[in-house]
């Protein structure tokens, strides 16, 4: 790993003489490639400074106990190797994560799916739950949340959501959160007290840009009608929801949130483009053999990657091994420490995988 690190840090090095020469300098887009560039390196190469800082402090400590005879100096000596070995584990630990190849779809956007699966009413009113707490948790990141569509029960459950989120590195936060989400409480409607148990399933896509994939209008059939709401009631009087096929695939994309035929189409083709991304990359995937998780496609129990046991108070994700309590502050967004807890799992994993473990 050291070897690798003094490769970067000599890369940076050139790429910083090479911004300042007026070949670079006096090109634009030349100046912004290097630029960029040097800027990826960056944390690395700051990291591995600030650890080579660290060995040097160690190393001259010691060197002053071997020859210090004087106790409270040298106590004071080992107090300070004590604090900067735990400085060392510290960045050793964010230099091997910085190394770790970057995933594109990281910094993106995303496109959240929450669709009701197993348990009748109970499952889409506890997919509504599941979409309630993510949207309280984009709220305390303060991203940004755009309802695309949203497919009510007379209840107030859902049987299936699509949610854009907008916001910093959303993609790496949220990833983890693909799988399906197992409850098991009592429902409402239980007359005996009995404990039941359903499911939702949440799918998380990074979102597909212009960039990201050519979609033919040739390929694409669009059809028009007219929007109702439950029970069939007209909610409008003109053609303006949308239904777009994309023939090669088979994925078809309905929407009539909106009034407009025009938005309907945009958000439509939002998914399209971004469930295509996915389709694709998956295939990309199993060429390579890279296992990427799984996204889940159904709702059945038996797949759950995480359950929600409201007469024990405990949640627990089955990946990771990790339980909590206080299932209402989790349902209210508070997921932080769960998600850094599943970040941090999977991310020994890929140093392991990358031959970066400790």
């Amino acid at each position: 790993m050291w070897d690798k690190l003094e490769d970067i840090e000599r890369k940076f090095e050139a790429l910083t003489d090479k911004m300042s020469s007026q070949e670079v300098a006096s090109n634009a887009a030349d100046f912004r490639q290097v630029a960029k560039e040097r800027a990826g390196l960056e944390p690395v190469v700051e990291a591995f400074r600030r650890y080579r800082s660290i060995l040097e402090q160690i190393a001259e400590n010691r060197a002053f106990l071997d020859e210090e005879k004087d106790p409270e100096l040298c106590s004071m000596a080992k107090e300070e190797i004590d604090k900067l070995e735990s400085d060392r584990e510290r960045v050793d630990k964010e230099l091997r994560l910085l190394l770790l190849p970057k995933e594109p779809n990281d910094e993106k956007n995303v496109i959240l799916e929450v669709r009701a699966g197993t348990g009748g009413e109970e499952a889409a009113l506890f997919a509504g739950e599941i979409l309630r707490m993510y949207l309280r948790f984009v709220d305390r990141r303060g991203w940004r949340a755009e309802i695309l569509s949203k497919n009510e029960t007379e209840r107030g459950g859902i049987k299936e959501a699509v949610v854009r989120i907008e916001g910093d590195e959303v993609f790496s936060y949220l990833k983890y959160e693909s799988g399906v989400h197992r409850v098991q409480r009592v429902p409402e409607t239980e007359a005996q007290g009995r404990v039941h148990t359903s499911a939702a399933s949440v799918m998380v896509l990074p979102e597909a840009e212009e960039v990201d994939l050519h979609v033919d209008e040739k390929d694409l059939r669009i059809d028009v009608f007219r929007a109702s709401g439950p029970g069939g009631q007209s909610v409008n009087t003109t053609d303006s929801a949308v239904r777009i096929t994309h023939l090669p695939s088979g994925i078809t994309v309905s929407m009539q949130d909106e009034k407009s035929q025009h938005k309907n189409r945009s958000r439509a083709m939002l998914i399209l483009r971004t469930r295509l991304l996915e389709a694709e990359e998956a295939r990309l995937a199993a060429e390579r053999r890279d296992m990427r998780r799984a996204q889940v496609r159904t709702g059945d129990r038996s797949e759950k990657i995480r359950t929600y046991n409201f007469p024990q108070d405990r949640l627990t994700d089955h990946r990771i091994g990790l339980t909590r309590h206080n299932l209402d502050g989790v349902l209210a967004g508070d997921l932080d420490s769960l998600i850094s807890a599943c970040r941090a799992s999977f991310q020994a994993e890929a140093l392991k995988a990358e031959g970066l473990g400790a």
